[in-house]
């Protein structure tokens, strides 16, 4: 059982700028579905606070702190259609709620769905619901959002929503990054760490009059979570490379993401494959990519925002399920993907009428729409692509708070 105890504003601790009040979203913003980035970290009784006052007062703290420099994630933006972020300070929203049960029976008791309670009225994804079930009523959205879980053994989970119209996980994940670092000197009295500035690019104000994609959720699906003991990833990793020798492509070390990607691919694959009497039918899947570094004029890795595109690797018959087929393919793509941005014509501009993309495969970035015809394909992706992160550098965020 979930039970809020208390929910406030946290603003930022010094007022935007007025030069600053009103950011821009890029074309590539503004197509994207209106979703949240969900991030929940976990953390055991630490001891380091004798007093739970103090320190949900230090997370406030330097939540405030850290806002005057991710301040867009302070601010609003329209429900439908939003063209800009405004600036306005109101500030994030900061959630206290309490779980009956401990830290240790919820990981190892609960279902995947249970995640959903965690996060501020449930904003995981493509939902926003308060804990009566009825969707938020608001004409604008709240760009971020926190909910600090307290178990009854004083461990953690703290749970982030971040509005997928300003930035991607991959900025999630810095944001937590520097909001931790900042938190580490209130936890020992001190000025709080001022981490690298982040980078917001200025966009020019464009409004496309794109509402969104109309699609359709069906709550017909199952959502399972699977854990991989280091051990087995290490045999798995062993496997994938033997299999490949003496193709003309071996995969001497093939990565932890690209050896357990292949394994959950090839055995959604085969189930499918089962489900159709052994017809083989034509499927892709869509990886995550950070363009950070794969533009021709590299982004700096604080640069915040949506700059992560879906890598689609197909397969067109059962050959191609072969690792060295489906890693080395991928591998390819990634890696020509600085060569695919570069050469993308600028004929087809914002001024596009979207209208007639229906039923079409977009692919795009920033000022640029790529359309190809939809394939006769199955698709295979996840409720909660927690996976993917691990694809986005997760690394920045090994400074966790000291809670």
């Amino acid at each position: 059982m979930t039970t809020i105890v208390s929910t406030e504003f946290i603003k930022p601790s010094s007022a935007t700028p007025p030069h600053l009040k009103t950011y821009n979203l890029s074309v590539y913003d503004q197509l994207i579905p209106s979703t949240f980035n969900p991030l929940v970290i976990f953390y055991p009784n630490s001891g380091i606070y004798h007093n739970p006052h103090d320190q949900i007062h230090d997370l406030k703290k330097s939540l405030s702190h850290i806002l005057t420099k991710y301040y867009p994630f302070a601010g609003r933006h329209a429900k439908f259609a939003p063209t800009c972020v405004d600036c306005n300070d109101l500030g994030a929203e900061f959630i206290e709620a309490s779980i009956d049960g401990t830290l240790l029976d919820f990981l190892q008791n609960s279902q995947h769905e249970d995640l959903d309670r965690l996060f501020p009225h449930g904003q995981t994804w493509n939902s926003s619901k308060c804990s009566s079930g009825h969707v938020l009523q608001s004409d604008t959205v709240i760009v971020l959002a926190v909910q600090v879980n307290r178990f009854t053994c004083e461990g953690l989970a703290l749970a982030v929503s971040l509005s997928h119209k300003i930035a991607d996980a991959y900025s999630l994940v810095r944001f937590l990054h520097d909001w931790a670092k900042m938190s580490h000197g209130f936890s020992k009295n001190k000025t709080g760490e001022v981490p690298t500035e982040p980078c917001f690019l200025s966009f020019e104000s464009t409004n496309i009059n794109f509402s969104g994609f109309s699609l359709e959720l069906s709550n017909d699906c199952v959502t399972r979570s699977f854990v991989f003991p280091n051990a087995k990833i290490h045999q798995l990793k062993l496997k994938v490379s033997a299999m490949s020798v003496g193709s003309g492509q071996h995969i001497t070390n093939p990565t932890r993401v690209e050896a357990v990607t292949w394994l959950l691919y090839k055995c959604a694959v085969e189930a499918t494959t089962k489900s159709k009497l052994d017809s083989f039918s034509p499927t892709y899947m869509s990886l995550p990519i950070n363009l950070r570094d794969k533009m021709i004029k590299q982004l700096p890795e604080n640069c915040i925002g949506n700059f992560v595109t879906g890598l689609e690797v197909h397969t067109r018959n059962e050959m191609e399920m072969k690792p060295e087929m489906l890693i080395g393919y991928k591998c390819f793509l990634s890696e020509d993907i600085h060569i695919n941005l570069a050469g993308v014509e600028r004929r087809i501009t914002p001024r596009i009428r979207l209208e007639n993309l229906k039923g079409h495969n977009i692919t795009l970035f920033r000022d640029k729409v790529i359309v190809s015809t939809p394939s006769d394909s199955t698709w295979f992706g996840h409720r909660h692509n927690l996976g993917g992160y691990l694809n986005l550098n997760t690394h920045v965020a090994d400074a966790t708070f000291r809670i």
